[in-house]
């Protein structure tokens, strides 16, 4: 499914913009063609600029490459930005110079609010967006601070408002999805979707299932020896050693993102797997770092390597299994 971004552009204390974000938000959640998610610039405090030039998709600070992933698994953005000084939040500018090609070929929105109702920071963010490859809307939602809030801290929305966001959203979401196309669209969808798979096979314990997804010739670097697993026959020898250990079966993937090429894919994200002991006891498991190569073979997508990592730790040289994404 189409996936946009919220994205709240202002981080300064006392700021209206996370009343609108959520205003955006819970509108846009009524919608069944897209899921919509608030990218708060407060979760990503990144530097003033000190990647080098990033047409190459390659960062070199580890939380760049952290918004880079996040920015990555959307197709399409709403931002949410304030006026300030007849401009945008140097933030918001700072946010988007740090990556590139993650902003490409996607859809982008407005809604503004400041004394003006953010107009001018609008007519910034146009240029910048055209220079990032975003294809820009036409319809906007522009909230005066004199007539939109109450005593001008108190979002209170007039009625013509929320026509105009509804219009907004259609139009981010129309162009996210024409756009899909020149993303590999279709292609990373039917990755995304054999990955769906193996979480369905896991949890039914469905090695049938599993073995169509993998490889014959699969090599899968686990987080148990050997170094590496070679063939089919051996990855599913790990998942039937899963399997016996629970009784019920969970598996999850989360801040997956894809990249497709010609005839080859690739997602990373983190994964866990957790279950219901035979004796009914609830095990968590450990979030591992996980990455899926992917060939595309006999008309479907299949998977030709895979591995699943932890840190470790360099004084003790122990894994370190406890860590949360």
């Amino acid at each position: 499914m189409t996936k946009i971004g919220i994205v709240l552009g202002s981080t300064r204390p006392g700021r209206v913009g996370e009343q609108v974000a959520r205003w955006v938000h819970e509108r846009a959640a009524r919608r069944e063609d897209a899921e919509f998610v608030v990218l708060d610039l407060r979760d990503h405090p990144l530097p003033h600029l000190e990647e080098p030039p990033g047409f190459s998709g390659r960062y070199e600070d580890e939380r760049t490459r952290a918004f880079a992933a996040v920015i990555a698994s959307c197709d399409g953005f709403v931002f949410v930005t304030p006026e300030y000084n007849h401009s945008l939040p140097g933030v918001l500018k700072n946010a988007m110079d740090h990556v590139y090609v993650e902003w490409n070929t996607k859809a982008a929105g407005f809604v503004s609010y400041g004394g003006a109702g953010g107009a001018r920071s609008v007519e910034q963010l146009r240029l910048v967006c055209g220079a990032l490859q975003l294809a820009d809307v036409g319809p906007q939602v522009t909230l005066p601070l004199a007539t939109e809030f109450d005593l001008g801290t108190v979002f209170a929305p007039g009625e013509h408002q929320f026509a105009a966001l509804d219009t907004l959203l259609g139009h981010v979401v129309a162009w996210s999805t024409a756009l899909a196309p020149l993303r590999g669209g279709e292609a990373a969808a039917a990755v995304r979707g054999r990955l769906d798979e193996v979480v369905a096979a896991l949890r039914a314990k469905d090695l049938d299932a599993l073995r169509g997804i993998y490889a014959p010739d699969v090599v899968s670097f686990d987080v148990e020896p050997p170094l590496q697993h070679v063939g089919v026959d051996a990855k599913l020898k790990n998942w039937v050693k899963v399997f016996t250990t629970f009784e019920e079966v969970d598996y999850e993937l989360r801040d997956l993102t894809v990249t497709v090429g010609v005839g080859l894919a690739v997602g990373h994200g983190f994964g866990r797997v957790s279950g219901t002991l035979p004796t009914g006891e609830a095990v968590a498991g450990m979030w591992v770092r996980v990455t899926f190569v992917f060939r595309h073979l006999g008309g479907a997508w299949v998977i030709v390597h895979d591995q699943a990592s932890v840190p470790f730790d360099m004084a003790s040289g122990r894994g370190v299994a406890d860590l949360q994404p």
